[in-house]
């Protein structure tokens, strides 16, 4: 059974009306046709563009966190291009014969 609603679903329209390279509003992540259906879809046609969009934002934030993760990686090998800051230790060293005194 489906819940009604009492009141209008608003646009997730931001006001950045660019498009990126993937066809994407910069603003609010939705696709083409989805900005300009947005007045025709059901109120569960709209609740799913706005999941879409939720999931096109965290993947947009997860790229961007990789991409300066990256790029830390390289300004800091740049830096001391005697360390190996790419070394992934597979094992916790081994630490068990230190000693405070």
């Amino acid at each position: 059974m489906e819940q009604l609603e009492f009141f209008e679903i608003p646009s997730p329209c931001i006001g950045v009306c660019q498009s990126d390279v993937r066809g994407y509003c910069k603003g609010c992540l939705r696709n083409r046709d989805e900005r300009f259906k947005w007045l025709e879809f059901s109120d569960a046609q709209k609740f799913d563009v706005i999941r879409l969009c939720k999931q096109r934002k965290r993947r947009r934030q997860l790229a961007m966190l990789k991409a300066r993760k990256t790029q830390l990686i390289e300004e800091r090998a740049r830096a001391n291009p005697s360390l190996d800051f790419n070394q992934q230790t597979a094992e916790p060293a081994d630490v068990s014969d230190f000693k405070l005194d």
